[in-house]
């Protein structure tokens, strides 16, 4: 597994617990809405932050797309 596939994993996991979702739920959001491509577009920069100021980059770039989070 890349270092950028194990990463968006770490990703998925975090936001899944923050946002009290299922893996599935998140796992769809994060396809529907391209947050996969954005966490391999941007990894050099975001792995080196925080899993809490990932999750807030997460909401910013779903709030920015419309995206509609169902728990």
């Amino acid at each position: 597994m890349s270092k950028e596939a194990a990463f968006s994993v770490f990703c998925l996991e975090n936001y899944k617990a923050y946002k009290s979702l299922t893996g599935k739920q998140t796992a769809e959001l994060f396809r529907q809405y391209g947050v996969f491509d954005y966490l391999n577009e941007f990894y050099d920069v975001l792995h080196t932050t925080g899993y809490q100021y990932i999750n807030h980059d997460i909401d910013i770039y779903l709030k920015s797309r419309n995206a509609v989070i169902t728990a």
